[in-house]
């Protein structure tokens, strides 16, 4: 499948926010339609927790967040522009980059890896 290069920049720029979290998830995918980060903590079905990731479909760039799927209070604060490229409970789409909302799903991120920490999904940072 062929990519609008409008796709690839948008693809590239959610590619960055999660690869903050590289060093602390494991990669289970990474090439040039998608990119997906888990945690390495086995839940009862023995696979692992899903962080999230970033995926080039035909007509938009997904990125899924599973914590706001599990703490859906993280999505209280969501801005109304952000909150209008949600599909379903976790998936955000984008045709093209826009820096501003970028941010506050680069926040929400934060806020949903802190909260997967904290619960014991993603070891404590021994830095």
């Amino acid at each position: 499948m062929q990519a609008p290069v409008q796709f690839e920049n948008v693809f590239a720029e959610l590619k960055k926010i999660l690869a903050r979290y590289s060093s602390r998830l494991v990669c289970d995918r990474d090439d040039d339609h998608g990119y997906l980060l888990n945690t390495a903590y086995v839940m009862k079905n023995k696979k692992p927790l899903f962080f999230a990731s970033v995926i080039i479909n035909k007509n938009y760039v997904s990125y899924h967040l599973m914590p706001v799927y599990v703490y859906p209070e993280l999505l209280e604060q969501l801005s109304v522009p952000l909150r209008q490229r949600m599909q379903g409970k976790s998936c955000f789409n984008f045709k093209v980059t826009d820096k501003k909302l970028f941010k506050e799903l680069q926040d929400l991120t934060a806020r949903g890896f802190e909260r997967y920490q904290i619960d014991g999904y993603v070891d404590a940072d021994t830095q």
